[in-house]
């Protein structure tokens, strides 16, 4: 089958990868429709090193188990082993023995078939569309922000980075009435929000030490720093940025002015779903371009320029 295929950094399409044998609990997967998200381009400057295929936003449709072929699925993406303590408190996430698709020690969705255990599908209801459907994993990254912390109307919130992920959290974050701000730097960024009326703020406007609760979505080295210049004394910064590299964080300024920091990742599918088939996120309007597997490097290309859109592929 087609695969796009990761190694020492260097991306390239393949066609020998054989199609993968479900284990006994697994189903086969036909990938629909695969997104590329900052993760997958961290990747490819060496975030981790992973070796396989790539990709972990996806839409697909079950082959086998027979009994529940041809139906609509999505994949969480994190394989725990089960066994240790993590996991058996409910936290597989942050098992450390975990497989991850796409990312680590797992093959990913940039192909034409995927594996993944029957246990980690979620069927998308008929109202959803595919084009939807394949924002599901990053959508619940954004709502875990709102099991992780609590945000009241009160608040003034301070998105920063107007990426993808930025505006899906910016979709969720307006759900709970607060007094939301986004940092742009693009039209287009800017022409979405304002679509949904998002109030949004250029880099100069930002005020220092104004902003009760900051999600620092930029995906740059410099995004923390950035956040600590406007937090309020007692605010709360949510981390959800992943690149390779270190940062200098000026501890003294944690500790003096208590500010509270919180790491963000992944999150439940099963609420994801429910808001998509509700109507009330759009997700799909951050769909710029849609190109076949077998253009995945140009895909990643166009996906790595500025202001570019979501690019997915379809196998």
């Amino acid at each position: 089958m087609y695969a796009l295929w990761l190694e020492q950094q260097q991306l390239r399409l393949r066609h020998d990868i054989p199609r993968p044998p479900p284990a006994a609990d697994e189903a086969l997967i036909q990938v629909r429709m695969a997104g590329i998200c900052a993760t997958d381009q961290q990747l490819c400057r060496g975030y981790y090193p992973f070796t396989g295929i790539l990709g972990h936003e996806f839409v697909g449709e079950i082959v086998t188990p027979a009994t529940r072929a041809g139906e609509r699925v999505v994949g969480e993406i994190n394989l725990g082993c089960g066994t240790c303590p993590l996991c058996l408190q409910g936290m597989s996430n942050h098992c450390a023995q975990r497989r991850v698709l796409g990312i680590k020690h797992y093959s990913g969705a940039f192909a034409e078939y995927l594996c993944l255990p029957l246990t980690h599908l979620h069927t998308v209801p008929d109202k959803v569309s595919d084009e939807q459907a394949v924002f599901v994993e990053p959508l619940a990254a954004a709502l875990e922000i709102l099991q992780q912390i609590s945000i009241q109307p009160q608040q003034r919130v301070l998105i920063m980075g107007a990426g993808k992920l930025g505006q899906l959290i910016a979709q969720v974050l307006r759900l709970s009435g607060c007094d939301l701000s986004v940092c742009v730097r693009y039209a287009q960024q800017q022409t979405l929000l304002e679509r949904l009326n998002i109030r949004c703020l250029k880099e100069s406007d930002l005020a220092p030490r104004h902003w009760d609760v900051i999600i620092e979505a930029t995906g740059a080295e410099n995004g923390l720093l950035q956040a600590l210049e406007c937090v309020r004394p007692r605010g709360c910064i949510v981390l959800k940025s992943t690149f390779g590299g270190t940062v200098e964080v000026p501890l003294s300024r944690l500790v003096v002015d208590e500010i509270r920091l919180q790491g963000s990742r992944c999150g439940a599918f099963a609420p994801a779903l429910r808001l998509l088939e509700q109507g009330v996120v759009q997700p799909e309007m951050l769909l710029s371009h849609r190109l076949p597997l077998q253009q995945g490097e140009a895909a990643f290309q166009l996906a790595a320029q500025k202001g570019v859109g979501k690019v997915v592929l379809c196998p």
